[in-house]
């Protein structure tokens, strides 16, 4: 099995070099790296080329027209090689088997949500500036230990409901290739912040993927930061509630409307 990181980025690239340190440190890395970039200026481009002597990375980047993290993510996706896909966002520090644990817990026929623990926001100011890379559940300054925990051998004891789309995160996800390209990926019809990763992963269940919760391993830690506008957030919700109520599996305009760009 192999497997693509796929990491959201958009005009932070003092984050995206933690993220990336933090890659770096994997005990198992992936088979391919792509930054899906929503339109960043000429210093995101900058940090990526400083790691490529590390590992290869591919920049996948197109013109900044607002908040269109489901039209980046798709194009993304057209470089993809694998046969897995992990997705972060371009905040979240890896703990060092973030990799190895969401293999661990790939399974055909259903996608996979990662923990994230909360960094404080004095905690994540000093982690930038000093580009501190290890926390746990112990470290001062975190405002969700529970998550920060990494205990896999209990991890199975969280259950989850397996058909519920509620507080699926996209900034720590896993799935198939195949079921994404079958979904048509991301709807790309959303304007604006909100309610995308819930949509994506609606019809995903609603196609036979089922959810699986993995709590105590592939722990993600995110870096404080103000909140995105929430200008389109009813909108947005109204796409998904028409998925959830139609229980649609496929959605256009999508992955496959991004073909050869």
């Amino acid at each position: 099995m192999t497997v693509s990181l796929i990491i959201s980025t958009y005009n932070w690239p003092e984050a995206l070099e933690l993220v990336l340190l933090s890659v770096a440190e994997q005990s198992v890395m992936p088979d391919q790296i792509v930054i899906a970039d929503d339109g960043s200026d000429a210093r995101t481009a900058t940090i990526i080329n400083s790691f490529k002597h590390r590992f290869p990375i591919e920049h996948v980047w197109h013109e900044d027209n607002g908040f269109q993290k489901t039209l980046i993510l798709n194009k993304a996706l057209r470089v993809c090689k694998t046969d897995y896909i992990i997705e972060i966002d371009g905040d979240i520090i890896l703990h060092k088997h973030f990799v190895k644990d969401h293999l661990a817990a790939a399974q055909k026929g259903y996608f996979v949500q990662g923990s994230r623990a909360m960094i404080g926001e004095t905690l994540s100011k000093i982690s930038l500036q000093q580009k501190r890379l290890s926390f746990s559940c112990l470290t001062k300054g975190m405002t969700t230990r529970f998550n920060a925990i990494r205990f896999p051998l209990l991890s199975s004891l969280f259950k989850t409901d397996p058909c519920s789309s509620h507080n699926v995160k996209g900034c720590n996800l896993a799935f198939w290739l195949e079921d994404y390209v079958r979904i048509n990926g991301y709807f790309n019809g959303f304007t604006g912040w909100g309610w995308e990763d819930y949509e994506f992963a609606e019809r995903l269940i609603n196609s036979g993927i089922k959810k699986k919760r993995l709590k105590w391993a592939a722990v993600g830690f995110h870096i404080f930061h103000p909140l995105s506008s929430r200008a389109n957030f009813k909108p947005n919700e109204l796409i998904y509630r028409e998925t959830v109520n139609n229980k649609m599996w496929h959605r256009s305009p999508g992955f496959h409307e991004v073909a050869g760009i």
